[in-house]
Order: C-alpha cells, then sequence, then structure tokens
C-alpha cells in the first residue's frame, strides 16, 4: 500500500515538472494592451461591433484599426474607460440611430423547449430547460438577434424596448435652419470679406 502511494507521488511530481517546464518553454506571448481592452469589454460575444467577438475587436482597437465606440453592450461605461486606458479622446457612443433598441421576446404558447436559442445567447439571458417553455431576462438582452435563427419554430420576435424615466434620453436637435436669419448672418459675413 506504501508503495503505491509512494509510487504516485512521485509520478505526480515528475509529470507536474513536465509540464511546469511545458508552460514556461512553450509561453504564448500576448499584446498586455491588447489583454487589458480585453478586460475592459463586456465579454457578450454579441458582434454587434462587426467582428467575431470581443478579443478580436480589442485587438483591432491595439493596433488602431478600430474605434472604441462600437460596442452596444459596453455603452458609455466603457467608451470611457477605453478612452482612459487609451489615452484618447471619448468618443459618442455609435448607434443606429435607424435602428431603434430591441429586446427579445419568446412566445411561450409556441415555444417547443429545444434549447437552441439559449445555447445561441452570448449573454444567457434566455432562461428554461429541455422541453419546457423559455423565457427571456429583458435586462440583460443586449437585442443581438443571434438567438432569432436557430429557433426552429419561430417564437421569437424582436420588440423594442419600452421607453421609462431611466433609459428615457433626450431627442436630438433637428438640422432645421431659420433660412431668413441665416441669410441675414451670410450677407454679414459676404460683406466683412470684401471690407
Amino acid at each position: 500500500m506504501l508503495d503505491a502511494v509512494i509510487a504516485l507521488t512521485i509520478l505526480a511530481a515528475f509529470f507536474g515538472l513536465i509540464l511546469g517546464l511545458a508552460s514556461v518553454i512553450f509561453k504564448v506571448e500576448s499584446n498586455p494592451v491588447v489583454d487589458q481592452i480585453d478586460n475592459l469589454l463586456p465579454q457578450t460575444q454579441c458582434t454587434q461591433c462587426t467582428y467575431a467577438g470581443c478579443r478580436p475587436y480589442a485587438e483591432a482597437i491595439a493596433k488602431g484599426e478600430a474605434p472604441i465606440n462600437l460596442c452596444p453592450p459596453g455603452g458609455e461605461a466603457t467608451i470611457q474607460a477605453l478612452a482612459d486606458l487609451l489615452d484618447v479622446e471619448v468618443l459618442e457612443a455609435k448607434e443606429d440611430k435607424s435602428q431603434e433598441v430591441t429586446v427579445a421576446v419568446i412566445d411561450e404558447q409556441n415555444c417547443i423547449g429545444c434549447t437552441l436559442c439559449i445555447q445561441a445567447c452570448p449573454v444567457d439571458a434566455i432562461l428554461g430547460t429541455s422541453k419546457m417553455m423559455h423565457t427571456v431576462i429583458a435586462a440583460e438582452c443586449t437585442g443581438c438577434d443571434l438567438c432569432l435563427p436557430p429557433c426552429p419554430v419561430d417564437c421569437i420576435d424582436m420588440v423594442p424596448v419600452q421607453t421609462t424615466p431611466s433609459n428615457w434620453k433626450w431627442q436630438e436637435p433637428q438640422n432645421d435652419i431659420n433660412l431668413p436669419a441665416y441669410a441675414a448672418l451670410k450677407q454679414i459675413n459676404v460683406v466683412e470679406e470684401r471690407v
């Protein structure tokens, strides 16, 4: 019995030493800036930034190939943190103004419980189990639409987020120019240029 314990201890120490040496010899060097950027991103892997996930987006930011404002789930806080880390100007969140913010809603009467939407959701915003109805945690849903294609019965709809006091924002001002006043200002500038 004692011989077996000693033999296993020696084997464990030997293989531990080999694994330790292998981790030092075959260590993959990564860019620490990419790691820091990746840690600031929300890790939703939603592809809304047009990159395959948060790590490729972090690599693109580090190379200067992508702006810091492409991550809708991260929002203003992530943009501010990235700007502080990289010592660059804070950019306005890039939102597609033509598309309103949406959240997934499952028609629970038609849901067959296949769990394909659960597997596709990068933020685990869908609850349910096999052969039971599923539901979406609206507060966690990023509206990435990744749950729509795998659903075999098409029971998931993307609906606009309801406006509440906590998510309401001022509308951007319209570019309506007071034409008579603009013409008068233009004339003044023309007169000043002639003098």
